[in-house]
């Protein structure tokens, strides 16, 4: 018989059933959980953190390059893609800033392809590169249908053929390196030589339907500065504008990239002439290079991996000519040249792919003729065609005179030219100052091809 003060072992393990009947009931249970499941959720964790790059283990089988996860942050939802992978491990880097992951946050992939879903009422509207508004005026009413931000450009036995000239307003181009509907043209410049300037002015006069601005990489406190002053409200009504400053990821600044040509080519495929701006595309290739060598690329042309050569030629061959009977997407593309260096790598494989490039001098803008092109160096590649055959001689003539010009410049700033030697190079000095005047422009004055040809057909007369 027991002792009376021993412990009563019998409700002891009377008292245990119950747990264990509980953990007996869950056992049971998880084959119906399991059956109610997503199968097509998959969670992986995240195990690195290291610098911008985030490996999570977990999603062998599953991910692949471009993959959307999401990480539970404390600070809410962190978004993010897949850039490179590696058995069970997949390195990720995200759309916003990283400081409150800890190694163990779940990541879960919520999609093999990101796409946005333009309509008309995002006209007028500000976004950045995953079609979130920036300017504080309520939710963007969602289209029908979906525009991938890695839409492959269309085949290129499908294309229309570039169309007709588009008058831009800019006399100095409508002149001299004049544009065509679905023409890719670059802008090669260096800082502070009146590029945004001239991007408003596109914007606001070019012959078009709708305009799809891409500011990559802006400077914050400048991008309120080109909407209100430099494009206004009646540019922007037409427009929509995407934006990714200096200090977002280098992923959110290249997906600002991606989202302007998504854009664009939604409404290409409407049937309307668009006019996509991209300022720039060097901060692309820079976002880029900043992915790549985070997911362990290795450093080529001057740091830059091979892949950000691939994705420039894929994204600047997205805008154009759209298959016969759709619209086109006539591009005009900023390159930064780093001291002024228009053979860097960036420049020299955007000069080409595209269909022309203009080229803004310090030279000039230190002159104060704006906008400060340098026509002698910039060229159209749908010339002569496009321009009728008198506005060709027109044209070609007033190259010629300031060719001569140029070249004898410091000689007749020396007083070491002789009026009446030579009466090209009389002629040239005579006119080419008059020729400077008519291509001066402000944002505010407006000009157009059919009158700008006679005036300069005038001054060559």
């Amino acid at each position: 018989m027991p002792h009376p003060d021993a412990p009563r072992t019998r409700g002891a393990r009377r008292g245990g059933g119950g747990s264990g009947l509980s953990a007996l009931a869950a056992l049971a249970a998880l084959p119906a959980r399991v059956r109610a499941a997503d199968p097509h959720r998959r969670f992986g964790t995240l195990t690195r953190v290291q610098g911008a790059a985030l490996t999570v283990s977990g999603l062998g089988g599953a991910a692949r390059i471009g993959a959307r996860l999401h990480l539970a942050s404390p600070a809410g939802p962190i978004a993010a893609e897949v850039t490179a992978l590696d058995g069970e491990r997949a390195t990720a880097m995200a759309f916003a800033p990283t400081e409150h992951l800890t190694t163990g946050t779940p990541a879960e992939l919520v999609a093999a392809e990101a796409f946005l879903r333009p309509s008309p009422r995002w006209l007028g509207r500000v976004i950045d590169g995953l079609g979130t508004p920036l300017d504080g005026l309520g939710p963007l009413e969602q289209g029908f249908s979906p525009a991938p931000l890695r839409a492959a450009p269309p085949p290129a036995a499908e294309r229309a053929r570039v169309g007709a000239l588009l008058a831009t307003g800019v006399r100095a181009l409508d002149l001299f390196a004049p544009l065509c509907d679905g023409q890719r043209l670059g802008l090669f410049a260096g800082s502070g030589v009146g590029k945004s300037v001239l991007l408003s002015m596109f914007a606001r006069w070019a012959d078009c339907d709708v305009a799809v601005i891409g500011l990559i990489g802006e400077r914050g406190r400048e991008v309120q500065e080109f909407i209100a002053d430099d494009l206004g409200p009646e540019g922007l009504a037409r427009s929509v504008v995407v934006v990714a400053t200096s200090d977002a990821p280098a992923l959110m600044r290249r997906q600002a990239a991606f989202a302007t040509l998504a854009v664009a080519e939604h409404f290409r495929g409407q049937g309307l002439r668009v006019l996509c701006l991209m300022d720039s595309v060097t901060r692309f290739a820079m976002a880029g290079r900043e992915i790549g060598l985070a997911a362990g690329e290795p450093p080529a042309t001057r740091g830059y991996p091979p892949s950000v050569f691939a994705d420039l030629a894929r994204l600047l061959e997205r805008a154009g000519p759209g298959r016969v009977g759709e619209g086109s997407i006539t591009g005009l593309f900023t390159v930064l040249v780093d001291g002024d260096d228009h053979d860097e790598p960036v420049a020299d494989t955007v000069r080409g792919i595209l269909d022309g490039h203009v080229v803004m001098s310090r030279r000039i803008a230190e002159r104060g003729r704006y906008p400060a092109i340098d026509l002698l160096k910039s060229v159209s590649r749908t010339l002569p065609h496009c321009l009728p055959a008198a506005d060709n001689l027109t044209r070609l003539d007033a190259r010629r005179l300031l060719s001569t010009f140029a070249d004898m410049e410091e000689l007749v700033r020396l007083g070491a030219y002789t009026p009446g030697a030579d009466a090209e190079v009389d002629r040239a000095i005579a006119l080419a100052p008059r020729i400077e005047t008519l291509l001066t422009q402000t944002k505010d004055d407006r000009g157009h091809p059919r009158d700008a040809f006679a005036a300069l057909a005038g001054l060559m007369a």
